[in-house]
């Protein structure tokens, strides 16, 4: 788990198959008192990298500068470059990334459009409900008398 700053703006690729892939940095600070009352701070980058569906909602929302909450599990990588080195690389696989900041935040060269789901807005239907025509007021109180009579049992209750 890890939150920081975007140390630039995530680049997207896909693979042969036609998967994902977006990776991006982060910067983690932290700082602290030295027993002589120093401050001292310190910086550490980190390579993320985000896969399938992840992958692309990250190159749509994160730009350079934003703060970031990314959880994932640590992958080493061994190849041998051009020159004949062997060269390795650790990277944070991330499954969850979170937005700290707001997204109207002036981070990275403007404001970032988050698009809104589309949900199309439902009414409930209407019922019209009658009144009774009037009647006298002797019809009205033996219709009301035998309501009230009317007893409820228990295979009347719903559960």
């Amino acid at each position: 788990m890890l939150i920081g700053n975007m140390t630039r703006d995530p680049e997207m690729r896909y693979t042969p198959q036609g998967t994902a892939v977006c990776t991006f940095g982060v910067a983690t600070n932290r700082s602290w008192n030295t027993d002589s009352g120093e401050k001292k701070e310190d910086v550490e980058f980190h390579n993320v990298v985000a896969w399938n569906k992840l992958a692309e909602i990250c190159a749509n929302l994160l730009k350079k500068g934003r703060k970031v909450y990314v959880e994932g599990r640590l992958a080493t990588r061994s190849w041998q470059g051009t020159d004949g080195t062997q060269k390795q690389r650790t990277e944070v696989v991330i499954s969850d990334m979170l937005i700290l900041d707001k997204k109207s935040d002036e981070v990275g060269g403007g404001e970032i459009e988050v698009p809104e789901p589309k949900i199309e807005s439902q009414e409930a239907p209407v019922e019209s409900v009658e009144k009774p025509a009037k009647k006298d007021k002797k019809a009205s109180a033996s219709v009301e008398a035998t309501a009230d009579k009317e007893e409820v049992g228990e295979e009347d209750i719903p559960f």
